[in-house]
């Protein structure tokens, strides 16, 4: 049997672009209207259970949405007090994550941009008081981020100036890229897709269309690493254990773990997870690492689990699949004991693990998306006073209709 790679990672290089006389405007229309699925995976058990318990009912709410951005929302990023979206225009809004205040925003006229990027932005993380972006121009910009009043300020753009220059003049810092150029490896060539944050914040993942992933350092924003050729086609999601273990996820269809054991300085490939039978799109790991979860074209979301001693040396084993989606799975993120999916199928699902950690009910579908949802962010509700004998959590879904919905969602305790 072939398998056609999915559309819905668009992997072609600028040059490309050029050269088939499409704009950024006729390449953004291309990825939204791309977006397409493939069959499902028949040969992995089902972990969702259709029945649930009373004791386990939850429920949800919209709460409101978010209108400034003009193009498709790429990515959300929640800080302390704010909610960031970024667009394929390459702007960026802040908004109040607390539902409060979050009604009055949406009957305001809708805020103005807190910065515009040269490029698109693909991906985004925040650490402390920096933003990291991925950019569609392969750059990574750095933005000093003043919660209190509400703005940022580019600080800097990976690979740096001076990181540039210092690898100019040896020729073995330079990589052959395609059509025989050349270029020195600290710099991406393709689209900086995903980002991703060590736990202690010290270091900075980026993956890219160009399929290496490259490792920097936060203090300086030197580039430390680039494992080149680290998949055979565009890397879509970059996710970092709390361990180390760094997991990529690609449009080979393809996850590879990696791992820099002490005393080294190059990250090893440790496993690699293939199961999906077309690109992987998205990947989130459990609060302690145990669980990782990616989802692609294929309309699944596959559960891993660490392998322990009956693994046969593999890093992580299949546990089984997450079914309901109608369409690819586009992201994936992950809190506590709940996971939240969103589609090319337009819709959000929840996802909540059960005790015996073998079994996954479906609490909810969020819908009220026009367009498939691309990028999602959720956390625990601040003040829960109100919702005794459960939790309440925020989710954020950010969409190609250029809107960013609100819902709050209530779940009991086990």
């Amino acid at each position: 049997m072939r398998f056609y790679p999915c559309p819905c990672t668009y992997t072609q290089s600028p040059q490309h672009d050029q050269e088939q006389g499409l704009s950024e405007s006729q390449r953004i229309q291309f990825d939204s209207k791309s977006l397409c699925s493939q069959p499902s995976l028949p040969s992995v058990a089902s972990l969702t259970s259709h029945s649930q318990p009373p004791s386990t009912t939850a429920n949800h709410h919209y709460i409101t949405t978010f209108k400034a951005h003009t193009s498709s929302i790429f990515s959300l990023a929640l800080t302390g007090k704010h909610l960031l979206s970024a667009s394929s225009d390459g702007q960026i809004c802040i908004w109040p994550n607390d539902p409060s205040s979050s009604s009055s925003v949406s009957q305001s006229p809708p805020p103005p941009p807190i910065a515009s990027a040269e490029s698109s932005v693909k991906s985004m993380v925040v650490h402390g008081d920096r933003l990291f972006t991925g950019h569609q121009d392969h750059k990574i910009r750095v933005w000093k981020l003043d919660e209190k009043q509400e703005a940022i300020k580019c600080v800097a753009t990976l690979p740096t100036l001076n990181d540039r220059l210092m690898k100019l003049v040896f020729a073995k810092n330079y990589v052959k890229i395609r059509r025989n150029q050349r270029c020195t490896w600290v710099h991406h060539v393709d689209a900086v897709s995903a980002l991703a944050i060590s736990k202690d914040g010290s270091l900075i993942y980026s993956g890219s269309w160009d399929r290496t992933f490259k490792v920097w350092r936060t203090t300086d924003f030197k580039c430390l690493e680039s494992v080149w050729n680290a998949h055979d086609d565009a890397i879509n999601a970059v996710v970092v254990s709390h361990n180390g273990y760094v997991y990529t996820g690609s449009a080979d269809r393809k996850i590879k773990v990696w791992k820099r054991h002490g005393g080294e300085n190059k990250h090893k490939l440790v496993d690699s997870l293939e199961k999906h039978k077309s690109a992987v799109n998205a990947l989130a790991l459990s609060t302690d690492g145990s669980v990782l979860y990616s989802g692609a074209c294929d309309r699944s979301i596959i559960v891993w689990e660490k392998a322990g001693d009956g693994g046969d040396g593999r890093h992580m084993v299949v546990a089984g699949a997450l079914r309901g989606h109608g369409k690819a799975i586009l992201c994936i993120t992950v809190v506590a004991d709940m996971a939240f999916s969103g589609s090319a199928d337009k819709t959000i699902r929840v996802w909540r693990r059960g005790i015996d950690g073998k079994s996954y009910l479906c609490l909810g579908v969020l819908e009220g998306h026009k367009s498939p949802v691309k990028c999602l962010a959720a956390a625990v509700e601040v003040c829960t006073s109100g919702s005794p004998g459960g939790t309440s959590y925020l989710v954020f879904g950010g969409s190609l209709d250029c809107e960013i919905k609100v819902w709050k969602l209530w779940v009991p305790f086990l």
